[in-house]
C-alpha cells in the first residue's frame, strides 16, 4: 500500500523549496510535475501524461522517476484489465503548493530569498545554522571505492591514453560502463551532465550525478570553472542522487573537493540520508579509460 511521501512535521517551507529545488530549471521536468499535478485525479498513467506533455515516453519516466526519487510524487501499479499499469500519484501537500512551488523553480532569484529553516530570512540578514555532527552522515570517495568500476584496480598508472577526451566521449564511455541506457541532452537548465540510478559502491546499488569537465576547460580546476556563474557544483547537488561526482581530465583544486563536502554536509542533513562525495581527476580518468578503453572509443580511436 502506498504512503504519503511528505513529512508533515517538517517545515512547509522547506517542503516547498526542496520541490522548486529538484524542479529546477528544467523545462521537461516541470512539465511532468504540472501533468502529474493537473485536473482531479490523484493519479495517472505514463500514457497520460505522455498525452499530457506531448514528451517521449522515455522522457516521461526518466523526469518522473526523479520526482518520485525525491519524494514529491509516489510510483504506484494501478490495476487493468490487461495488466498493471505504472503510474504516479499526488501528493496532497504538494498539491495545495503546485503553483508556487512552480514559481519558486522558476525564478532562481525568488527561490534564494524563500525563507526555510536552514535559510531563514529577514529584510536584512541571512541566518545559516550549523548542523550538529549527529545530523550528518557523509562519506567522501575515490574511484577505487566504487564497485561498478571495479577493473581500474588492476590499473596504477596510465601514460598512454589519449588526453584530454570531449566530454560527450566519457558520458558515452560511464554510460556503457553502468549499462546505463538513458538519454542525456546537454542544455542550460541541467542540474547535472549524467544521471543514473545503477552505479554501486560496497555491494548497493545507489543513484549517482556526474559533474563532467571536457576539453573546452583547462587548467587547474577551481569553483570558478564550475559553469558560467560558477554554481555547477550547486546545481549537481540538487538532482536527487546519494553519490556526487565531479571529473575532469586535469589537476582537481581541493577547494572543489572543500565545496563537495559542505554541499554534501547539507544534503544530508535536511534529508536525513548517507552521502557520497568524490572527484576523478587527470591520473584516476587515465586508469578508468585504460580499463575499459574498449567502451570509451571507437575501435578506429583507440590508442
Amino acid at each position: 500500500m502506498p504512503i504519503e511521501v511528505t513529512d508533515y512535521r517538517s517545515s512547509p517551507h522547506d517542503q516547498i523549496a526542496h520541490a522548486a529545488r529538484v524542479l529546477g530549471r528544467s523545462e521537461h521536468r516541470r512539465k511532468v510535475f504540472s501533468a502529474i499535478y493537473w485536473g482531479k485525479k490523484k493519479s495517472k498513467t505514463v500514457s497520460e501524461l505522455v498525452n499530457i506533455t506531448g514528451l517521449p515516453e522515455i522522457r516521461v519516466l526518466q523526469e518522473a522517476g526523479r520526482l518520485a526519487a525525491n519524494g514529491i510524487v509516489t510510483k504506484i501499479r494501478l490495476d487493468a484489465k490487461k495488466g498493471k499499469k505504472t503510474a504516479y500519484k499526488k501528493d496532497p501537500f504538494y498539491s495545495q503548493h503546485k503553483k508556487q512551488i512552480l514559481s519558486l523553480a522558476a525564478d532562481r532569484r525568488k527561490l534564494e530569498k524563500f525563507p526555510t529553516k536552514v535559510t531563514p530570512k529577514i529584510p536584512s540578514a541571512t541566518i545559516r545554522i550549523p548542523f550538529p555532527k549527529k545530523m550528518v552522515n557523509i562519506k567522501r570517495i575515490t574511484i577505487d571505492d566504487i564497485d561498478s568500476f571495479g577493473r581500474v584496480k588492476e590499473v596504477k598508472s596510465v601514460q598512454t591514453i589519449r588526453m584530454p577526451i570531449y566530454e560527450r566521449e566519457m558520458k558515452e564511455g560511464i554510460k556503457r560502463i553502468l549499462g546505463e541506457r538513458g538519454q542525456f541532452q546537454d542544455w542550460g537548465g541541467e542540474t547535472d551532465d549524467l544521471f543514473s540510478t545503477r552505479i554501486k559502491i560496497r555491494g548497493k546499488r545507489l543513484a549517482v550525478a556526474f559533474g563532467l569537465k571536457g576539453k573546452g576547460t583547462t587548467g587547474i580546476l577551481t569553483p570558478k570553472k564550475m559553469g558560467k556563474r560558477g554554481d555547477q557544483t550547486q546545481k549537481l547537488f540538487r538532482s536527487p542522487a546519494d553519490v556526487y561526482i565531479v571529473q575532469y581530465h586535469g589537476q582537481i583544486d581541493q577547494s572543489i573537493t572543500e565545496q563537495m563536502e559542505k554541499f554534501a554536509m547539507a544534503k544530508s542533513a535536511a534529508e536525513g540520508r548517507k552521502i557520497y562525495y568524490g572527484v576523478i581527476d587527470r591520473e584516476d580518468t587515465a586508469r578508468l579509460i585504460a580499463a575499459y578503453s574498449g567502451l570509451f572509443f571507437h575501435r578506429k580511436e583507440r590508442r
